[in-house]
C-alpha cells in the first residue's frame, strides 16, 4: 500500500481545544460524581454499615525498610498521599493559568482576583465573629475554600442558561482561591517543623528547578524526586500536600520544540516517505519499516512541540477528576447524624462555616467585584450581569473538598470539632448550591434572549 493513500485513508484530524474549555467540562461531571459518592458516605456513616465505614479507613498501612519506616492510618495516605497528587494539578493549572490563561494578564486576572481575595477574606472573618477568641478559632481558614468541581457541575445542570464567560470567571476565580488556600496551609495549618527534613526538601526542590533551569524535560525524572520531596515535607512539619505544589513550579512549561519546529519537521519527514513511495523497486519491507519510523518520528515531534507542564496536567485530569477527589470525598463526608445534630449546628463552629460560605463568600465576592470596577481596574465579563456574579458567589460558597482537607488540618487533634465542622460544611454547601442555582436560573443567559 502507498504511503499516500495510508494517509488518505487515515486522515489526522488536528483539533484545537481550548484547554480551560476542556476542564471546565471535567470538573463539572467530577461534581456530579461527587454528590453521588458524598450521599453514599452519609448513607453508610448512618446505616448498619457505619463500623465497616469508618474501621476501613482506621486500617494502618506501613511500607518500611532498613533504617525507615512509614505507618499511617489510611485515611492519612488518602488526605496526605492522594490529595498531595490533587495539589500538583492544582499546582499546574495555577502555573499555565499565570503563563498563558485567564490570570497572564493583568487586565485579564484582575476581575477574578479581586473577587477571589474578597471570597477569602469575607467569609474568614465571619467564621471569627462566631468564633472569636473561642476554641473554633483555628477553623477561620475552612470557609475561604471553593469546591469549583461541585460549583461547575452545578453550572452543568443549568445548561446554556449560564454565560461561558461566567464559567470561566468562576474558574479562574477559584484558581486565585486556590493559590490563597495553599499559602494558607503552608503558613498557618503545619505543625512543629523538623529542620533537618525541611532543609532536605530545600535541597530537593533546588534539585528540580536546577534541572528545569538546564532544560530537563523528561516528567518521570521530576516524579521520581517529587516522591522524596514528598516524604521529606511529610517528616518536616509542613503538610506534604505542599510537595505537589513545590513540584508543580519545577516542571517546565516550555516546550522542546516549537510548533513551527515541529511542523518543519514533520513535513521533511512526509516528504522522504512520498519520494521512497514513487520508486517501485524498494521492496515492502523496507516501505513498512521507514513509515513506521515515520510515524514514530511524527509523533516525537508532536510530543516535544506540547510542553511537559501541558502534558502532564492533561494525564492527571481524569486521575483526579474521577479517582483522587472522589476517593477523598468518600473517606472523609462520612458524618454521623446523632440525636444532637440540631444543637451541633448551632456550635459556633458550624455557625460559623455556615455564615462564611453561605453570606461570606457571596458577599466577598461581589463586593470585591464591584470594588475593582470602580477603581476601574477590571469590567464585567461580555455577557455577565451583576446578578449572574451574585449567583457564582453562592455557588463559591461550595466549599466542600478544601473546607474538608483544612478542617482535618484546623482541629486534628480533636476529631469531634472535626465532625462538628464537616457537619457546616456539608449544609452550608447544599444550600449555597441551591440559592446559587435558583439565582442563576432566574438570571438566564442574555446571550440566549
Amino acid at each position: 500500500m502507498k504511503v499516500s493513500t495510508f494517509f488518505r485513508k487515515r486522515p489526522l484530524l488536528f483539533e484545537i481545544v481550548n484547554p480551560l474549555n476542556k476542564f471546565i467540562k471535567m470538573e463539572a461531571f467530577s461534581g456530579i460524581l461527587l454528590m453521588i459518592v458524598t450521599a453514599i458516605a452519609l448513607i453508610m456513616a448512618n446505616s448498619f454499615m457505619s463500623d465497616a465505614y469508618f474501621g476501613f479507613f482506621k486500617q494502618k498501612l506501613t511500607f518500611a525498610f532498613e533504617g525507615f519506616e512509614l505507618s499511617k492510618p489510611l485515611l492519612l495516605w488518602i488526605n496526605d498521599g492522594l490529595m498531595a497528587i490533587f495539589f500538583l494539578l492544582v499546582g499546574l493549572e495555577i502555573k499555565r493559568e499565570t503563563q498563558t490563561g485567564e490570570l497572564s494578564s493583568i487586565k485579564t486576572a484582575a476581575f477574578p482576583a479581586f473577587a477571589a481575595i474578597g471570597g477569602m477574606l469575607i467569609p474568614a472573618l465571619f467564621y471569627e465573629i462566631f468564633n472569636y477568641h473561642g476554641d473554633g478559632w483555628p477553623g477561620w481558614g475552612i470557609p475561604m475554600a471553593t469546591d469549583i468541581a461541585f460549583a461547575l457541575g452545578v453550572m452543568t445542570l443549568l445548561g446554556s442558561r449560564v454565560p461561558v464567560a461566567l464559567k470561566l470567571f468562576l474558574t479562574a476565580l477559584a484558581i486565585v482561591d486556590d493559590i490563597g488556600a495553599v499559602v494558607v496551609i503552608a503558613l498557618f495549618y503545619s505543625s512543629s517543623i523538623n529542620y533537618e527534613a525541611l532543609i532536605l526538601a530545600g535541597l530537593l526542590f533546588a534539585t528540580l528547578m536546577t534541572m528545569n533551569a538546564f532544560k530537563v524535560f523528561r516528567v518521570s525524572i521530576y516524579l521520581f524526586i517529587g516522591v522524596f520531596l514528598w516524604i521529606a515535607l511529610l517528616k518536616s512539619g509542613v503538610h506534604a500536600t505542599v510537595a505537589g505544589i513545590l513540584l508543580a513550579i519545577a516542571i517546565p512549561g516550555k516546550a522542546r520544540k516549537s510548533v513551527e519546529e515541529c511542523v518543519s519537521s514533520n513535513e521533511s519527514v512526509l516528504g522522504r516517505l512520498k519520494a521512497n513511495d514513487s520508486r517501485e523497486d524498494t521492496l515492502d519491507a523496507k516501505k513498512d519499516k521507514k513509515l513506521i519510523a515515520a510515524i514514530y518520528t511524527i509523533g516525537d515531534n508532536c510530543t516535544h512541540a506540547v510542553s511537559p507542564l501541558l502534558r502532564l496536567e492533561h494525564s492527571l485530569h481524569s486521575w483526579v477528576a474521577y479517582l483522587v477527589v472522589p476517593i477523598f470525598a468518600f473517606a472523609n463526608a462520612g458524618v454521623i447524624f446523632k440525636a444532637s445534630l440540631f444543637t451541633d449546628i448551632l456550635n459556633p463552629i458550624a455557625t460559623g462555616v455556615f455564615a462564611g460560605l453561605v453570606f461570606g463568600k457571596p458577599i466577598g465576592i461581589a463586593l470585591f467585584s464591584l470594588l475593582a470596577t470602580k477603581l476601574k481596574l477590571a469590567s464585567l465579563p461580555s455577557g455577565v450581569k451583576w446578578k449572574h456574579i451574585i449567583g457564582a458567589g453562592f455557588l463559591g460558597g461550595i466549599g466542600f473538598t478544601m473546607s474538608i482537607f483544612i478542617d482535618n488540618l484546623a482541629f486534628a487533634s480533636d476529631p469531634y470539632y472535626i465532625e462538628i465542622a464537616k457537619i457546616g460544611i456539608l449544609f452550608s454547601s447544599l444550600i449555597a448550591g441551591i440559592v446559587g442555582y435558583i439565582i442563576l436560573f432566574m438570571a438566564g443567559n442574555p446571550e440566549k434572549k
